[in-house]
């Protein structure tokens, strides 16, 4: 179980994503959840993903400036999913 850091919800890691900051300071999704560096869960749900945009959330758990590309990113991956589920 992790904790989702929009949300606050305990999930099973399955149904969150995993974003990580490495020690570049380089942020990108990390899908296989194995990347090194500092991470964060996010739930996928569009909700978790605007909530956490909004209140800049991960940007304040990955103490780095997170880039409007990756809450896009973020937004694909779940309309994908839901799409193929």
């Amino acid at each position: 179980m992790r904790k989702c850091v929009a949300t606050g919800e305990m999930k099973p890691k399955k149904e969150l994503v995993r974003i990580v900051r490495t020690k570049e300071g380089e942020v990108s999704l990390d899908l296989t959840g194995k990347k090194s560096g500092r991470g964060a869960y996010l739930s996928k749900d569009k909700d978790a993903v605007l909530l956490a945009r909004k209140k800049n959330t991960l940007s304040n758990h990955l103490q780095t400036q997170i880039d409007e590309s990756l809450y896009e990113e973020l937004l694909e991956l779940i309309e994908k999913e839901k799409r193929q589920s």
